[in-house]
């Protein structure tokens, strides 16, 4: 017979749960973890992990197609996508059975099914179990938002679930927003010889993104040719048997309305994700939400009612798998430091040092304040800039698209944010991401020594540039 009883238990299997468990296990706490569907949660199965998959299949699909470039013959290019599709559900499934792995090596008990909380410091899974534990994690994610008239159905309109899965490419493509998600199929899909329209009803592709990063993406993929219509809403679908008609609203300042219908194979839906509360019994058990529906917490991830916490999606933006993770590992050392009663130095997250990074063509990635929130704050701000066609090692790759933008306070030194886009950016990032991590100035930056030839060299450039001693341009 399974133990019931705990001194920790995470609801949910993602990157915030699972790793939420492993470190409460690694801390002594004896930790149990309740998965309803898949252990890696969205991110390893349907989200983060068979995107990047399938992107890579697509990168490598367009390098090829430039072979020529680089003095190499390819001839007859062509792709299975069956082949794609079955090469991102492997990787997923790899990474899948590397977490139970890992949580049987650290003793974590597994319970399938779905959790909702019972009496204090109980959880019921099904009519069958109960199990209890003074402490208890909520990391249940969330899930794809939807507007009245533009659901999925799973064969016109898609969810991110079916866009990862395509039986067939099809021709026309219609993405219903921008962010990280939408923007991401919409590359793929356009790679692999999709015509794709993107509407976004913001005035920006990307909207959490730097303006004029997001402008330049938006540039090299306009170049390459997709198709954007922003400041757009689509009001309505008409969907037939081998089509969809989409009516899109345009709204221009000053302007009045303006309609337009669009035809296509299929509509991929990207607005936004809703937390997953519904089932977790949480009016019963006290627990409050925040004005838009998800679970409210404080700096520690604690909720209202003592005993109960939240992490990742299902808790607030930014709904991202690395800050899912961190905020696992800081909550559960904070209850372990309680438990033993031992003072901790833990500090609680500070949303503005989580990097973003969207795998497009070309990569975006950032950290920190955009221009325009620095100087909506009101602050005094230098700001450098370095293109990637002035970088040796970006030339030589022939990837020159791009450019590394790096903001300070002017009379602090202080770098307030980052903001990247061009080839292999997301990996780039961590570098301004370790930087503000460390609090430290324009200064010691400049005085990095930053290897030859890299894209990292770009780092330093654009904080040279942020002071009026830029080298290379």
């Amino acid at each position: 017979m399974s133990q019931t009883q705990f001194d920790l238990i995470v609801v949910g299997a993602g990157p915030g749960g699972y790793v939420a468990a492993i470190r409460a296990a690694q801390l002594g706490l004896n930790t149990a973890i309740v998965e309803a569907n898949h252990l890696g949660g969205i991110c390893l199965n349907w989200g983060c992990i068979p995107t990047k998959a399938l992107l890579r299949s697509a990168e490598m699909y367009q390098q090829i197609q430039h072979a020529d470039e680089y003095g190499l013959s390819v001839e007859n290019v062509g792709y299975d996508l069956n082949k794609i599709v079955k090469r991102s559900r492997d990787v997923s499934a790899k990474l899948t059975a590397g977490i139970g792995h890992l949580l049987k090596k650290n003793k974590v008990q597994v319970f399938n099914g779905y959790a909702k909380l019972g009496k204090p410091g109980e959880l019921q899974i099904g009519d069958d179990v109960t199990l209890s534990a003074k402490h208890i994690i909520l990391a249940t994610g969330a899930r794809a938002r939807s507007f009245p008239g533009l659901e999925p159905d799973g064969d016109r309109v898609w969810s991110y679930k079916e866009a990862l899965v395509p039986e067939q490419m099809p021709k026309s493509l219609l993405v219903i927003g921008s962010g990280a998600i939408g923007i991401e199929f919409a590359n793929f899909y356009h790679t692999l010889g999709c015509e794709v329209t993107v509407v976004e009803a913001m005035s920006q592709i990307m909207p959490v993104e730097d303006a004029e990063i997001s402008n330049i993406a938006q540039k090299a993929m306009k170049k390459r040719g997709m198709k954007f219509n922003l400041n757009t809403k689509v009001t309505s679908l008409e969907r037939q048997a081998d089509k969809v008609i989409a009516t899109l609203e345009k709204v221009g300042k000053n302007e009045q309305l303006s309609f337009e219908k669009i035809t296509v194979e299929k509509v991929i839906t990207a607005v936004g994700v809703i937390p997953n509360v519904e089932n977790l019994n949480l009016t019963q058990a006290g627990v409050s939400l925040d004005e838009k529906g998800f679970i409210a917490v404080d700096d520690y991830c604690q909720t209202n009612v003592p005993g109960i916490y939240a992490i990742g999606d299902v808790a607030g933006a930014p709904c991202l798998a690395h800050k899912a993770s961190h905020e696992g590992i800081l909550c559960v050392e904070k209850i372990a430091a309680a438990l033993s009663n031992q003072k901790t130095d833990i500090h609680p997250l500070d949303k503005s040092m989580i990097p973003a990074c969207t795998y497009c063509f070309p990569q975006v990635a950032s950290i920190g304040l955009t221009e325009q929130a620095a100087l909506d704050k009101g602050l005094e701000i230098n700001v450098g800039r370095f293109p990637f066609q002035a970088n040796g090692k970006a030339i030589a790759q022939g990837e020159t698209e791009g450019m590394i933008k790096a903001i300070f306070d002017q009379k602090t030194g202080e770098l307030l944010g980052a903001h990247l886009v061009g080839s292999e950016v997301t990996e780039l990032i961590q570098g301004f991401a370790v930087a503000k991590t460390m609090e430290t100035t324009e200064e010691e930056l400049m005085h990095t020594i930053f290897p030859h030839p890299t894209l990292s060299e770009m780092i330093h450039e654009s904080v040279l540039d942020a002071y009026g001693r830029g080298i290379h341009i």
